[in-house]
């Protein structure tokens, strides 16, 4: 697809994508879109590092972003009702463009007197905060434990193997 005709030049493919990788592609980038078909987007974790580099993401609500999405983080493309995954392309597109030119660009250009994107720099602690504090080993850890290796194996014992 990135070789040919219409799409050259517009689609990459990138190998061995690694954190250093990323580094680069997260770097200066004002939002992060992500935009599969529901339910095939992979684990998000490309949307996670851009979140804990204070990137907005403007996402499908599916993975990881249907989970994170609260409002004060970025924006949501589509809804969650969606039933088949190619149905839905053509509204997908719709609600992209809405989204975009009714939201994502006005809070993008809209300064205050210092020339400082007030409301966008709201996203971005947002997208900071949640890439932070929900989205992190730490938490998937903790979870891991309380429900599922807790229920099979009874708290006394995890309590005593860990700690």
């Amino acid at each position: 697809a990135s070789r040919r005709v219409g799409t050259a030049g517009r689609i990459f493919f990138i190998e061995d994508y690694d954190l250093r990788v990323a580094r680069f592609l997260v770097a200066g980038v004002d939002v992060w879109l992500n935009n599969p078909r529901r339910p095939l987007e992979a684990s998000g974790t490309s949307g996670m590092k851009a979140a804990i580099n204070g990137v907005p993401s403007l996402s499908i609500l599916d993975g990881w972003w249907d989970e994170a999405f609260d409002g004060a983080n970025g924006w949501a493309i589509g809804n969650r009702t969606d039933e088949s995954e190619f149905s839905h392309d053509a509204g997908d597109a719709e609600a992209l463009y809405r989204v975009l030119e009714a939201e994502v660009v006005p809070t993008f250009y809209d300064r205050d007197p210092d020339g400082l994107p007030i409301r966008w720099i709201g996203f971005m602690r947002g997208a900071l905060a949640t890439g932070l504090t929900r989205f992190t080993a730490e938490r998937a850890l903790a979870e891991y434990v309380d429900r599922l290796y807790r229920p099979v194996v009874g708290v006394g014992e995890v309590a005593a193997g860990i700690g």
